[in-house]
């Protein structure tokens, strides 16, 4: 995987220039997930030398295969809690930035496996974190966790950085421990010297590419392909919804920029602007629309579900402050983007991976470029 001049570079400056990853080594674990694989979409696109490291994908249908993404980075199948196989892989990479994404990331199994999700979600970070103890070629780490580690409050504002960490579910408390892991090896052997190291906390994302069970968007689309009704278990639920592209932009930030300057590393909250934190049932509504005539749902509780917050909402003022992020899609335009994807998929067949691509490029420029659309074409 030798270097080589960046698709994206000088693309869309924003916060930062993604030209910054071209030609460095960077580790990806959970690369073949949902997030996982459109940050590999942007990162190879930014000629980044990417190592994924990932169990692989179980489902029948991933973005990962469709992207066709494995011929385009170093893919190794692996698991974060084999703490032994982790050091091999970071003593042949040595990676100089290092995104941690691997997780057991839906709440509703977390009741089903507690152990797996807690092994995974804790344990495979511990294990991360000990290789970059192990590894002074580590100069910038983020650890992806979720909104879900704040101690409910089911209040009307939203959530900040210095507020406990108390996860209610199985999931939700094993990120909030994933948090407290990062927070101690931080404290405890990188403060001084050594990698930068932050933990981002993001909210819902939806996009194109989503395969997962009991997520919302994807099982609006499996009702679409089906042509039954979808159930909606909680449609007054009121979530921080976003384009998956908006937390995958600013990780890169995060971890770009406190690899420049590490007096940047800290703990950050992801999320839209307030006007994009939705009910359930309104995220449906908006794909009703963009999708047309074939889709139906209906309010269809479960009284004996398991515990889920009714009520998260991000206050996403430090990231704001610190790097002069903000949300680039309103959630109108994210379910725009969202529900094209689908149509090209489900409808036209096209070339997946440069339909993501074009997705990328969309949120850099807000437009295209000769260039672009003819590759996208080719």
């Amino acid at each position: 995987m030798g270097q080589r001049t960046s698709s994206m570079e000088g693309v869309g400056l924003m916060q930062f220039d993604l030209g910054f990853y071209c030609g460095k080594r960077v580790l990806l674990t959970g690369h073949t997930g949902f997030k996982g694989t459109w940050m590999s979409q942007v990162l190879t696109g930014a000629g980044a030398k990417l190592t994924g490291y990932s169990r692989g994908s179980e489902k029948e249908q991933s973005l990962f295969a469709l992207a066709e993404l494995e011929k385009k980075l170093n893919h190794i199948v692996g698991d974060v809690r084999d703490l032994e196989h982790l050091k091999k892989v970071f003593a042949q990479v040595q990676p100089e930035i290092v995104i941690h994404m691997a997780a057991q990331p839906i709440v509703r199994d977390s009741y089903i496996d507690p152990v797996y999700t807690y092994e995974t979600n804790v344990m495979g970070t511990v294990n991360v974190l000990e290789c970059v103890r192990l590894n002074p070629c580590v100069k910038s780490v983020l650890n992806v966790t979720t909104d879900k580690v704040y101690r409910s409050n089911e209040g009307a504002w939203g959530y900040q950085e210095n507020e406990p960490l108390d996860g209610y579910d199985p999931y939700s408390n094993s990120k909030s421990c994933s948090e407290l892991a990062t927070h101690s090896y931080w404290n405890s052997f990188f403060r001084e010297s050594g990698a930068a190291v932050s933990t981002a906390r993001a909210g819902n994302a939806i996009g194109g590419g989503d395969f997962a069970h009991d997520r919302i968007i994807p099982d609006c689309v499996r009702a679409v392909i089906s042509g039954r009704p979808l159930a909606v278990r909680n449609p007054y639920s009121i979530r921080p919804y976003q384009h998956v592209l908006e937390p995958v932009m600013a990780y890169l930030m995060i971890a770009a920029r406190q690899y420049e300057d590490r007096s940047l590393a800290g703990w950050y909250n992801v999320g839209p602007d307030e006007c994009d934190c939705v009910s359930t049932g309104r995220l449906v509504e908006l794909f009703a629309e963009n999708w047309g005539e074939g889709f139906v749902w209906e309010n269809r509780g479960e009284p004996d579900a398991p515990h889920e917050a009714d009520f998260l909402k991000l206050d996403c003022s430090k990231i704001k402050s610190t790097f002069g992020w903000r949300p680039a899609w309103h959630i109108g335009q994210a379910m725009e983007k969202t529900v094209n994807w689908t149509r090209a998929w489900v409808g036209e067949k096209r070339n997946m991976g440069g339909y993501s691509y074009k997705h990328g490029v969309d949120y850099l420029t807000r437009e295209m470029d000769a260039e672009i659309q003819a590759y996208m074409e080719a």
